[in-house]
């Protein structure tokens, strides 16, 4: 591996516009690792905007150092290979299950793919029509930016296509369609079962794509491209032609995206100037002088009370950021109480300095819950959030310090179907939570 080239933390402006790694240190200690798509730009961000999480140690930063890569795919993999060899102080101190991510290759004879926040590491069953053995998982990481990691698995899937469905289905589904899964559900029809050689074809597949994705995801991306380069030769020569042809395709696709592919913010580009302009008309409705970054959503679900689950959700630059999302279980008994269940849940949220905090919060509710929201923020000293209440009835916004409220026909169409978005997808968030605790609460009683 190169070796990191490192800077005096005065001397930013010499660090590259290009996708890679930085790393922050104090004498031999790091501190911190990071992956970007402009380095340059990452870091100069950390030291003109730091979060909460900046400010526990962008003090303490003498160097800065840095290592190129070619592709953001490859800054997304070499950061978690980094911060598994180096354990950085900052990175391990918010490790959590909801901060870290891993991927689960199975050693299946048709591998299943997906993302978690714990790693399993007893043995699980897995049982089919066709076979029945005790399942073992390959897991990979820890990655820090989930929504990368995502877009990163999506765009490989072009390339090395493979399962994700827990359970085998008896027909292919809309994944094969789109030649993204090597359908091993296809060996579940009549006519495939006539066919001994299809079930052999799809298990090599299978397999050969799961290991080349766990060689890219662990950072040998030459490898992956010698191999295939090697078997394209071998289907060549042996007058194979249209396998040959089908690995030449997969080589140019791979190599596209390696050099390609924006992950990190580049796909949101559009997103984000449409924010611009909403973020602009949003200021001058509410009298926000700062920027808005985050703005966060709460709704409160129960049934008389009863399992009752608050939610936080959370819109960055006017895009949903569900890595940030947060559920709650709500402690109060008895009766139920709308207004002191919501200050519970913010009581809760805002005892979580580590957060980070947003510039505006969107409650489901009225004045009573606008009151309620704002003097429970009030108990946290230095926090100047704006507070907003949307009335489910006639869909009307209160603002706090305003006497009347809005109603949302009257704002710009942009602004209002912002509001209704983070409204809808916080009662969303809050209902799947609370079905899912009525759930287990009727399966205990039955």
């Amino acid at each position: 591996m190169t070796r990191f080239r490192y800077f005096n933390k005065n001397k930013i402006s010499l660090l590259p516009r290009k996708p890679g790694v930085y790393l922050f240190k104090k004498g031999r200690e790091t501190l911190y690792i990071g992956k970007a798509g402009n380095i340059r730009e990452r870091v100069r961000n950390h030291f003109q905007q730091p979060s909460f999480r900046d400010n526990l140690f962008i003090s303490k930063v003498e160097k800065i150092g840095y290592l190129k890569t070619g592709s953001e795919i490859e800054a997304l993999v070499l950061e978690a290979n980094l911060i598994k060899k180096y354990q950085p102080k900052f990175n391990v101190l918010w490790r959590d299950d909801k901060n870290y991510f891993f991927v689960g290759i199975t050693k299946e004879e048709f591998p299943r793919v997906f993302i978690t926040h714990q790693i399993k590491t007893q043995k699980s069953k897995v049982k089919s029509q066709n076979y029945s053995l005790k399942l073992k998982t390959l897991y990979m990481g820890p990655f820090v930016d989930g929504k990368a990691l995502k877009q990163t698995l999506k765009v490989l899937r072009k390339v090395f296509p493979y399962r994700t469905c827990k359970k085998i289905p008896k027909k292919p589904c809309l994944w094969y369609q789109l030649n993204r899964c090597p359908a091993p559900c296809l060996l579940n029809s009549r006519s495939a079962r006539q066919i001994p050689s299809l079930g052999a074809k799809i298990k090599k597949e299978s397999q050969r794509n799961a290991k080349n994705l766990i060689k890219i995801l662990q950072g040998k991306k030459s490898q992956v491209l010698k191999d295939l380069k090697k078997k394209m030769k071998l289907f060549s020569n042996s007058q194979e032609y249209e396998a040959a042809a089908k690995v030449r395709n997969q080589i140019e696709a791979l190599k596209s995206i390696l050099e390609h592919a924006k992950i990190f913010q580049g796909f949101l580009e559009k997103e984000i100037q449409n924010w611009q302009k909403a973020e602009k008309e949003l200021k001058k409705i509410l009298g926000i002088k700062g920027k808005i970054t985050r703005i966060e959503g709460y709704d409160i679900s129960n049934i008389q009370g009863k399992l009752a689950t608050g939610a936080m959700v959370v819109f960055e630059n006017g895009i949903p950021n569900k890595t940030e999302y947060r559920k709650f279980k709500i402690k109060i008994a008895g009766k139920p109480n709308d207004i002191l269940m919501l200050k519970e849940v913010l009581s809760r949220r805002f005892g979580h300095p580590e957060w980070n905090f947003p510039q505006l919060i969107l409650i489901d509710g009225g004045r009573a819950q606008l009151n309620a929201a704002k003097s429970t923020i009030e108990q946290f000293n230095n926090l100047t959030i704006k507070v907003i209440a949307l009335a489910k009835r006639k869909n009307e916004l209160y603002i706090e310090d305003r006497k009347k409220p809005i109603p949302l026909k009257d704002l710009p169409q942009q602004i209002s179907n912002l509001i209704l978005q983070i409204r809808d997808e916080a009662h969303r968030f809050a209902l799947t939570y609370h079905r899912k605790l009525r759930s287990i609460d009727f399966q205990l009683k039955s």
